[in-house]
């Protein structure tokens, strides 16, 4: 059986105060501390190898129980990293002020218990924390019943229990909205866009949903701003940035003008600013875009943004958009020339980057070399893509692939291989259910012009090509596929006999 790498991957994730902090702990601890010399060994360690863990320490006793050691090791550090973490987030405040008050009151101490829950309740609303409001207004009923038993009645219970059913009222709200905002999540991380009608329909059965369209539906304000999310979730999944910015700006207004709830939820804010940045790119507001994601990476110098989840998001989304950037651009040698730092980055991220984002970047890398005409390159790179898929994850980056990799291996040449992989494609597009037309004559062309060895015959079947995708592109729906390849410049770039760099930025007006 394989090692696990859970301990080597929680010591890796330490910073260096955190490692600090760990030794000064443990040398307060008196006894054998073997861990310490594991922990320093794996530390060390570029790649977990345990083998060599147990030669290093052959000779020692501890070494014959190591999984016992590992685990030991393990909740050590993990109780080291809750007593470095105290007090650094509300949660973290308020569950250790729940743990205050229950030692007071059963110390008998209801006075001093009673401060504690009136500070906490502040914090908590202040926070719209309502899980902890919820307990802490159990705890103030459990201090009436005390104070009843002292004979002391100037408490109001019906007061308590009407503020005991806001609560509820908004824990239910709340959690109603993250229903809808996981439905239409699961469409937009499965396939980016909505891929068919019922897919629509389901996107558009979540806007017209009350709680979404109607008005005042949202009782407190972090459920407002996961409302404006979810509308703009939808409109991005249906590929309407004009509605899509509307919504998101809302959603970051809210959230600018409540900075503790924004600060609670910083993973929405950086994906909220990364959807506006989307839309600029959408809308050739080019400078708008540069400056946007400044923003989102000028974030990280803030307290709220710095956990290495928040980090990894605005690597992964604010990279991925930069390229996109200097794609839409024409910018093809600049995002070549970008791909070394992401790549460095991305290493020192240590395998930190979800699969959605990985595929995301390396298609952007690929088409960042097709661009500059690199094929080769190109192809190293979506071949990633292709061979990496994941059933279910971001099925239109798949889709997409498959037909620039048709497109590059004409581009190298290798007519015969293209009928193969044009069987592979179709069967693809079959078995899935997306109404892109646009796919399958993209397809049918790619595998006629294989066969064509005739200049003037592929340049006559490129024209009946370029007029029949220009009709198609026409369709909102079936102009999807310019969020990922730029079919129209592909075609311009072989009848004029120019770059496709060149016809990008000849299709955009970019000098």
């Amino acid at each position: 059986m394989k090692p696990s790498t859970e301990l080597f991957n929680l010591i890796k994730s330490l910073s260096k105060s955190e490692k600090r902090f760990f030794k000064l702990s443990s040398s307060l601890q008196s006894g054998d501390k073997n861990y310490l010399k594991v922990f320093d060994f794996i530390e060390k360690q570029a790649t977990y190898d345990e083998d060599s863990l147990k030669s290093r320490f052959k000779n020692e006793v501890f070494i014959k129980h190591l999984p016992s050691e590992k685990n030991h090791l393990y909740k050590l550090i993990m109780k080291s990293l809750r007593m470095y973490s105290s007090g650094q987030s509300i949660g973290s405040v308020l569950a250790e002020d729940l743990k205050n008050i229950e030692i007071l009151y059963n110390k008998a101490l209801y006075k001093e218990c009673s401060k504690f829950v009136t500070r906490a309740k502040a914090t908590a609303q202040k926070h719209e924390k309502f899980y902890f409001l919820y307990e802490l207004i159990g705890w103030e009923k459990k201090l009436i019943d005390s104070a009843y038993e002292a004979g002391e009645f100037s408490m109001n219970l019906d007061a308590l229990n009407e503020e005991e059913e806001q609560v509820i009222a908004k824990l239910r709200n709340l959690a109603e909205y993250v229903v809808l905002y996981a439905k239409v999540n699961l469409i937009f991380r499965s396939g980016g866009f909505t891929r068919n009608e019922k897919e629509k329909q389901v996107v558009d059965d979540i806007a017209q949903h009350y709680l979404i369209s109607g008005k005042n539906t949202a009782i407190s304000t972090n459920a407002a701003s996961i409302c404006y999310y979810i509308k703009g979730l939808c409109a991005a999944t249906n590929r309407n940035y004009k509605d899509s910015y509307t919504f998101f700006s809302r959603t970051k207004e809210i959230l600018d003008n409540n900075p503790l709830i924004r600060d609670e939820a910083a993973k929405r804010y950086v994906l909220t600013l990364t959807h506006l940045l989307r839309c600029y790119i959408d809308n050739y507001e080019f400078d708008k875009a540069k400056e946007m994601i400044l923003i989102i990476r000028e974030l990280q110098s803030k307290k709220a943004f710095k956990s290495i989840d928040i980090k990894v998001q605005i690597f992964a989304k604010t990279y991925d958009q930069e390229l996109i950037l200097l794609h839409s651009q024409g910018k093809f040698i600049e995002s070549v020339e970008l791909i070394p730092e992401v790549e460095s980055q991305h290493k020192s991220l240590l395998g930190k980057v979800s699969k959605e984002m990985e595929t995301l970047l390396t298609y952007s890398k690929s088409y960042s070399y097709f661009g500059i005409g690199d094929f080769k390159k190109a192809l190293h790179y979506l071949n990633d893509v292709l061979n990496d898929n994941v059933q279910n994850l971001r099925q239109d980056i798949f889709s997409f692939s498959k037909l620039l990799n048709l497109i590059i291996h004409y581009e190298l040449g290798n007519y015969d291989f293209i009928e193969y992989e044009v069987r592979s494609t179709n069967r693809y597009l079959v078995k899935h259910e997306r109404d892109f037309k646009i796919e399958i004559v993209c397809v049918q062309y790619i595998r006629k012009l294989a066969k064509m060895h005739i200049e003037k015959n592929r340049v006559e079947l490129l024209q009946k090509m370029k007029i029949e995708i220009d009709k198609l592109l026409k369709d909102h729906n079936e102009s999807v596929i310019l969020e990922y390849f730029n079919i129209s410049a592909w075609i311009q770039s072989k009848l004029k006999k120019i770059t496709f760099s060149e016809a990008v930025r000849e299709e955009n007006r970019i000098q």
